[in-house]
Formats: structure tokens, C-alpha cells, sequence
């Protein structure tokens, strides 16, 4: 029996399909792929980071966004949780041109997508200085900062501070989780 291998769509064939969808999807360059439901975890820590990027970026030319904003990462596009750009951008738009500093929270579901896929596709976005991959299981986070065509990766416990000069701004990373119960932890281990 043969099988008809689908035909990969373009980026623009996936933003008109996308844009007759009732829910988000993310492509990955070949097909369209469903947003997960998150966690309340998942949207306390996204809701800590942007108010802390809204707070100390008031005023300046760089602003945050996300996570209902996509960015186009050469054949893939993709919604960050959140995302630091400092160039003027299109408030009728849904995507977020030359971002600088792109924020993923960690999920199950989603880890090998957050620590393999988009660091390839985040590296080859030339405007994109760091990105952050917040864990959800505990304070912690991977940080990828461009160095020319490299990326160099860290990794921040409770007691680090997210540095980014690029944008200008510093946040002690425990400030992000400051919404989470310190037992949410503790639940999220057991349920493994």
C-alpha cells in the first residue's frame, strides 16, 4: 500500500490557514502544530517575567511582548512566551519584527522542542541577542547569548540574576517565580 506524502506548506500558506484557525498554532517549516494548554505554573511564571520586563523597560525603546505574538524564525513560525523587541513595531500587527531577546517557560510536552528546535531556529534570527529557557520544575533557566555566529550557554540557579545588556535591564530570576507556592515544587516532582 502507498501512502501520498503531503506536501510541506510555505510560511505564507501557513499564515493564511493560521489566520482561519479559532486556535494558535506554531509551524514548525513543514506543518502546522497545535498549541498545548498550559499549566498555572507555566502562566504564573510567564506573567512574573513580563511584569518584571514591564516594569523596567517603561519608558524606553525597548518593549515586551507576548505571549499572543508570533516571530518568524526563517521557515518556522513561532510564539514565544515572551519576547524583547526595541525597534518600532506595528500595533495592527501579530508579529513582532526584529526581536532581541526571545523567553520560553519549559514544559513537559514541549522541552525538546524549547531546547533543540528553537535554539536552531532562534541562532539563525540574526536580531536575537539571548534567549532564555525559563524551567518550570524549579528557579532555574538556560540562557543562550550570541557571540557572533556561536551561542554560549549558562545556566542560572535561584540566587542568579538574568543579565541583558542588550535591552538594557537586569532581573534576579527568583523574581520571576514569586507567584509560585514554594509546595508547587514539591507537586510537580510527585506527579512524575
Amino acid at each position: 500500500m502507498s501512502v501520498a506524502l503531503r506536501h510541506p506548506m510555505t510560511v505564507a500558506e501557513f499564515l493564511a490557514w493560521e489566520e482561519r484557525q479559532e486556535l494558535r498554532h506554531e509551524f514548525d517549516g513543514f506543518q502546522p502544530v497545535a498549541m498545548n494548554g498550559g499549566t498555572l505554573n507555566h502562566d504564573r511564571i510567564t506573567f512574573g517575567l513580563q511584569r518584571a520586563l514591564y516594569d523596567r523597560l517603561a519608558g524606553g525603546r525597548c518593549r515586551p511582548f507576548g505571549p499572543n505574538v508570533k516571530i518568524l524564525a526563517g521557515r518556522s513560525v513561532r510564539y514565544p512566551d515572551a519576547v524583547v523587541a526595541c525597534t518600532q513595531q506595528r500595533g495592527e500587527s501579530p508579529m513582532v519584527d526584529s526581536p532581541v531577546v526571545v523567553f520560553e517557560v519549559l514544559s513537559k510536552s514541549t522541552s525538546r522542542i524549547d531546547r533543540i528546535e528553537k535554539v536552531r531556529d532562534y541562532r539563525d534570527i540574526p536580531s536575537i541577542r539571548r534567549y532564555v529557557i525559563l524551567e518550570q520544575e524549579s528557579i532555574a533557566a538556560s540562557v543562550f547569548e550570541r557571540d557572533g555566529e556561536a551561542w554560549h550557554a549558562t545556566t542560572l540557579t535561584e540566587d542568579g540574576v538574568l543579565t541583558m545588556p542588550e535591552i538594557g535591564v537586569s532581573i534576579p530570576l527568583a523574581e520571576c517565580y514569586r507567584n509560585i507556592e514554594p509546595m508547587a515544587f514539591a507537586d510537580i516532582s510527585e506527579a512524575d
